[in-house]
């Protein structure tokens, strides 16, 4: 039951992030021409309301994570999201260990931008006070917990763990030979 309920969390994280990725996430790498104006107002309104200057004037590092995102990532949301759709999918265990890893691994360095850098004023400005970080943190904060419960859960469920019964007796099979 907690391993479905876990399947569902995992697959409207990936299907979530189908849309955030191609209409949101993806105006930090492509001309501004793509993409129509209610995508661009929904990105400097989440901007200006979490004081998120990443998203409107990208550092190359973060650029660089995006680029990543769109590249690596993006394909395999609807992968995933088809396999925890369904449930008990072994064969997306090692993608996902691979996928939670490298996001996980992704999100340390934004957080700690977030949490450590003293943002300028102008013109996008960042958060200024406590209260304003941990804020924009809580918006960033899914994506290294959710890819943290997947990577747990693909290392210690045994529905993603353990042989397969077909691969049991066909290793049984050869050890008798």
């Amino acid at each position: 039951m907690l391993l479905r309920a876990l399947e569902l969390v995992f697959f409207f994280y990936f299907a979530s992030h189908i849309p955030i990725t191609l209409f949101i996430d993806l105006q930090a790498l492509l001309p501004e021409h793509v993409f129509p104006q209610a995508f661009k107002d929904v990105l400097r309104w989440y901007a200006s309301e979490f004081r998120d200057p990443m998203v409107l004037d990208p550092p190359v590092w973060f650029k660089s994570f995006i680029f990543c995102e769109a590249l690596v990532q993006l394909p395999f949301f609807p992968v995933a999201a088809y396999a925890f759709f369904k449930g008990g999918c072994r064969w997306i265990r090692t993608p996902a260990i691979l996928y939670s890893v490298h996001v996980a691994t992704s999100l340390i360095p934004i957080l700690s931008h977030v949490l450590l850098y003293n943002f300028p004023l102008a013109p996008h400005p960042g958060p200024q006070t406590s209260k304003e970080r941990w804020a924009l943190v809580s918006i960033y904060a899914p994506y290294l917990i959710i890819p943290l419960m997947l990577l747990l859960t693909m290392l210690f469920s045994s529905t993603y763990n353990s042989v397969s019964p077909s691969a049991k007796a066909s290793s049984k099979s050869k050890k008798r030979k």
